[in-house]
């Protein structure tokens, strides 16, 4: 379904298809200047973009797709083609409703993305750019988001990794006041490094690539975060009270002899391969979890949520209905709209007219008005029971005729219009015997003379 207001096309680049680094790249500049570029288009009337750490999208309103596909290609320039899913009209709604319900995320059903789909819908208010079909579609989608964790259980238990191993250090030694370290910038090392922020007095992120956690520490406002190069991990154990290991490296990320001498230190082990040796298990002053401890945990609730994704779907689906069926009566109404208004206009002004060559009092020029208004009531009554019946179907052809037929304005034809049968040629012409006077009056000269000889 599509309406004469534009047509939506969207592209996204998530953790699916794409690399951490690939996510990086395709990730622009904030938000407003990014809608505000596409909004710049002279074909682009609404746009909205939303970047996560997992995810980079945008969408734009045309009044075709193929100007839609141009101006996003635009976006996704510097990106390999099968990183990118394009998104037609209908693709991009349903898309859009099952990136806020969850579906779509890393996680699962993760809380997450409602917040950031909405700060990206405050951006887009912002710099101007969301019209009708995007503020719609944008909205229902958060809308879902909110139905599907009230509704379902897609968002309850520890699913993650990442998640299970903070809850785990929070229960067996506390969070308050500790120092934690997060070693390990990937997509568990994000996970957990928001997970503790808000928890512990200060956190340290340390990564191979110092920039990528950064980029982390810039997004957590809770409290005081440090970044710091992988070089001496023992001097990294000895700053924490609780130490998550969640590095992608093929090898153990520290030699269990250096271990030996740093602090009382809570160590949780979520990488695979494990980052810790089994020997540092046996140290004295060092409590380690790996993996093995928290997988039977995760997966209990990863099936619950499997389980409401199924919920959710059908959530996903009742929505996406509405809001075309949204769509249809908006587009329907605007149309009616404007027919009333034209024959407002109208009898507005023939209503005038007629007071000025008769001689009414009051009360017979409000009866004649009262006849006018139910001459306009009736006479639009059947037409836009069509529209609305014709809009409810689909049936846009239906529409874009009745456009033509009853003519929304609904106004005269400007003076200096051509008369109606100004362009007949001879050929139009059967029977010339047969062509009534006030006919013969609007044909072309030219036509009148061969006709007639």
């Amino acid at each position: 379904m599509t309406t004469d207001a534009g047509i939506i096309t969207g592209v996204s680049i998530s953790h699916k298809n794409a690399t951490l680094d690939q996510l990086e790249a395709a990730t622009g500049e904030s938000q407003q200047e990014l809608v505000a570029d596409l909004c710049a288009h002279p074909a682009v009337t609404e746009s909205f973009v939303l970047q996560t750490c997992n995810r980079a999208e945008a969408y734009v309103v045309t009044a075709d797709a193929g100007a839609g596909r141009h101006v996003l290609s635009e976006f996704v320039a510097d990106s390999p083609d099968d990183i990118v899913d394009e998104l037609g009209h209908e693709e991009s709604l349903r898309h859009l409703l099952r990136v806020g319900a969850g579906l779509e995320s890393l996680v699962l059903g993760e809380d997450q993305i409602i917040g950031q789909i909405s700060e990206a819908y405050e951006d887009a208010q912002q710099a101007g750019t969301l019209g009708p079909l995007l503020d719609d579609a944008v909205t229902k989608a958060i809308r879902v988001g909110e139905r599907a964790r009230t509704e379902t259980a897609i968002n309850e238990g520890v699913v993650s990794l990442a998640s299970a191993a903070v809850r785990l250090a929070r229960e067996k030694r506390g969070l308050a006041d500790a120092t934690a370290v997060v070693i390990g910038a990937g997509e568990m090392g994000q996970l957990a490094a928001k997970r503790l922020a808000p928890h512990v007095g200060e956190l340290v992120l340390a990564n191979r690539t110092v920039s990528r956690a950064e980029r982390i520490a810039a997004e957590i406002e809770e409290t005081p975060v440090e970044t710091e190069d992988i070089v001496d991990l023992r001097d990294t154990f000895d700053q924490g009270d609780i130490v998550i290991t969640a590095t992608g490296s093929p090898d153990w990320i520290v030699d269990p002899e250096p271990l030996k001498w740093v602090g009382e230190t809570f160590v949780v082990d979520i990488a695979r391969p494990r980052d810790i040796p089994p020997a540092a298990h046996e140290f004295a002053n060092l409590t380690v979890y790996d993996l093995d401890r928290l997988e039977a945990v995760t997966e209990k609730t990863r099936q619950m949520r499997r389980n409401a994704a199924n919920k959710v779907e059908d959530i996903v689906d009742e929505e996406f209905e509405r809001l075309l069926t949204q769509y249809k009566r908006k587009r329907a109404d605007q149309v009616i709209s404007a027919m009333y208004e034209g024959a407002e206009r109208i009898k507005a002004r023939e209503l005038e007219e007629t007071f000025e060559k008769l001689d009414l009092d009051d009360e017979s020029e409000a009866v004649v008005e009262s006849m006018a208004d139910t001459l306009v009531s009736q006479l639009l009554a059947p037409p836009t029971n069509s529209l609305r019946d014709a809009a409810e179907d689909d049936d846009w052809t239906t529409i874009h005729t009745a456009l033509q037929l009853f003519n929304p304005n609904l106004d005269d034809q400007p003076e200096q219009s051509k008369p109606p049968f100004a362009d007949m040629s001879p050929e139009d012409i059967q029977d010339p015997e047969m062509i009534p006077d006030h006919v013969r009056e609007q044909l072309p000269a030219g036509v009148l003379e061969q006709i007639d000889n």
